[in-house]
């Protein structure tokens, strides 16, 4: 199934595609020769970043793709990244760097949700770009987010389709008009930010914690670190049938734990840490008092076998192949010599051990990505393979883990309130595009004054604001218009929708309809009755409709309606109750021409706003809520009493 035209991808999947912007060559064959030494150039520029990268779920992946109707042959791939979205961003990043580093290379990214670039940058999009109209306008070009326009002129119609373009027409508009194309700065900024920090983010995202472990795993993890991912998904995802194979363990008995540290990334260590679980007694994994100092490395260690355990238990032993070495292939030299270019061994002495462990990083790399055996192995499968082909010698890591770096704090896993606080803030809009509600709030260190008005103000722009049947349309900003009312136009209005001629104008009491304050909320074009054809009505249809109101005005009066609303002070100081003339219909008249005092709207709007504000006790609640999508930051209740 396609949406707005566009191919389904995978729930918590990131697609990505590569074209080459020039139209040559149009042999297919010299295309796809061209296409594939490209893979092989991006995968080992980019190695050093992808091999000590920890995927969530899948690696970033490229390879040659076909032609395939209007889609011309090009270098895609996808990846699942699961839970952790921080792969999709680093994935932005690749392809960003990849179009910079190939310029002739021109880069489409979506997921699941379609154009994620532009979600991240929604507030600052042009009115016309929407789901509909943005396939196979967004692109990523020399490093720079694109984004092809629709025609507004005659000029721009010349080189600019009416519809969605196709691939081959947005390669060539964004080959011959690239600056026109490039996305407004706060666009690109928006998305830059959330990408802001790599390559450096990578090791800032890692955890390093000690976990008590059997010595197979610790052998295996010192090769392929990567692979404690796929360990820590099946114990996340473990089921019955799994956890039968871990009764009792046939490849990691807990006899040969020791100590070492093991490299995770946040995302994955999080999911370990706050899984509860209770081993089985005939496993033999026993783990101290949780007041124990070594409680958390143990248990980190007995969920890390668990998942190890599973992933070996579905595979059949003896999965080793015999295989060429990796210096015969005619692309590990092209590889290795790209790698010393860009510092992947960091000045290591060729020979010392760590030159040989990045060397192995090297390989395992070159084997999944770029020789590419036929027969791909399960995780469950690698590892066996790992376990036969590299001993290890028990002893001698007993006699290292006293020697072993201090571990990562997980103080980040507990976030205070002032932290969710600040990031939120970061997630919302900046505080120029909206307006600052003020109410004489004093802090320690900056005084604020806050002025009220902005909430009426808001207010009436919302109930003002025109919208579609897509939905209402939260103004940004208080500096709309002010909405007018044309007196005369809706008296008109009024007396044609009860069929008044202008002969009987004088029939109604004025104040039965008139509301100065009403202006505040009623707008009027000039001619809003003109259509409205009249409508007989005769004097006992007149007499009917008084006796109606002086009905309600006395089932009113019986109520505590009146209470309701905020009383406003005189020119006299004198509180003046708004329901005063209801409480006794008689004297209404003698009341109304003495001190009649009209409803002040926006205080009552005001007042019951705060008042329901009050009442979330700093929760999230409908008024802060509606508030904040209108704009309006109101400060902290502070009152402590």
């Amino acid at each position: 199934m396609e949406l707005f035209g566009r191919p389904t991808i995978a729930e918590d999947s990131v697609q990505y595609q590569l074209f080459l912007i020039a139209a040559e060559p149009a042999e297919p064959e010299e295309r796809r020769t061209i296409l594939q030494h490209y893979v092989e150039w991006i995968l080992a520029r980019f190695a050093p970043l992808l091999v000590q990268y920890i995927w969530q779920y899948q690696p970033f992946n490229i390879s040659y793709v076909p032609e395939k109707e209007d889609v011309p042959a090009h270098i895609g791939g996808s990846t699942n990244f699961g839970d952790n979205v921080e792969d999709e961003w680093f994935i932005v990043y690749l392809v960003q760097e990849i179009t910079k580093e190939f310029p002739k290379l021109v880069a489409k990214i979506e997921d699941n949700d379609g154009e994620f670039l532009l979600i991240e940058a929604a507030e600052y999009l042009p009115k016309w770009l929407n789901p509909e109209s943005s396939n196979n306008r967004v692109f990523i070009f020399q490093g720079e987010l694109h984004i092809i326009p629709v025609p507004k002129t005659e000029d721009e119609r010349l080189w600019l389709s009416e519809g969605n373009p196709s691939i081959l027409q947005a390669l060539k508009i964004i080959a011959s008009h690239s600056e026109e194309c490039l996305a407004a700065e706060t666009i690109r900024s928006s998305v830059a930010r959330r990408i802001a920090g790599y390559p450096q983010k990578i090791q800032s995202n890692f955890h390093h914690a000690h976990s008590y472990l059997p010595a197979g795993i610790v052998s295996v993890l010192k090769i392929r670190p990567d692979l404690v991912a796929s360990a820590i998904t099946a114990f996340y995802l473990r089921d019955p049938i799994d956890l039968e194979a871990c009764r009792t363990f046939r490849f990691f008995t807990p006899e040969t734990r020791v100590m070492a540290m093991v490299t995770f990334t946040k995302c994955l260590y999080a999911q370990l840490q706050q899984q509860r679980f209770i081993p089985d007694k005939r496993s033999g994994f026993t783990l101290p008092p949780r007041s124990h100092p070594k409680f958390k490395s143990h248990e980190l260690g007995m969920k890390l076998a668990h998942g190890f355990e599973i992933l070996c238990s579905k595979c059949v032993k003896g999965t080793s192949e015999s295989s060429t070495p990796i210096s015969n292939n005619p692309l590990w030299k092209g590889f290795l010599d790209s790698l010393k270019k860009n510092d992947y061994f960091k000045g290591q002495l060729e020979g010392s051990e760590k030159f040989q462990e990045l060397i192995r990083k090297a390989e395992v790399f070159f084997q999944q990505f770029i020789s590419k055996p036929h027969n791909v192995l399960s995780p469950g499968e690698e590892i066996l393979q790992l376990l036969e082909s590299n001993p290890y010698n028990i002893e001698e890591m007993r006699t290292n883990q006293s020697h072993l770096p201090a571990e990562d704090s997980d103080s980040w896993l507990e976030i205070s309130p002032e932290e969710l606080d600040r990031l939120l803030e970061q997630a919302s809009c900046s505080s120029a595009q909206r307006p600052v509600v003020q109410a004489g709030l004093e802090d320690d260190e900056v005084a604020e004054a806050y002025s009220l008005s902005a909430i009426p103000l808001s207010m009436k722009a919302f109930i003002n604001k025109m919208s579609t049947h897509e939905g209402a349309e939260v103004p940004w900003s208080s500096t709309n218009e002010q909405i007018k009312l044309d007196g005369n136009s809706m008296a008109n209005a009024i007396k044609q929708i009860l069929g008044f001629s202008s002969r009987g104008e004088d029939e109604l009491d004025s104040d039965d309809f008139e509301d100065e304050d009403d202006e505040d909320l009623l707008d009027s074009d000039g001619d809003g009755g003109a259509d409205l054809g009249p409508v007989s009505m005769d004097a006992n249809a007149v007499g009917n409709l008084k006796v109606y109101m002086d009905e309600m005005d006395r089932e009113l009066a019986g109520t505590n309606i009146a209470k309701s609303f905020t009383t406003r002070t005189t020119a006299t100081g004198a509180s003046v109750d708004i329901d005063e003339d209801s409480r006794n219909i008689d004297d209404r008249d003698q009341q109304t021409n003495d001190e009649a005092v009209p409803l002040d709207l926006d205080l009552n709007l005001v007042s019951n706003l705060l008042e329901s504000l009050s009442s979330q006790s700093g929760l999230a609640g409908p008024v802060s809520n509606i508030l904040q999508s209108m704009g309006v930051t109101l400060p902290k209740n502070v009152d402590k009493q």
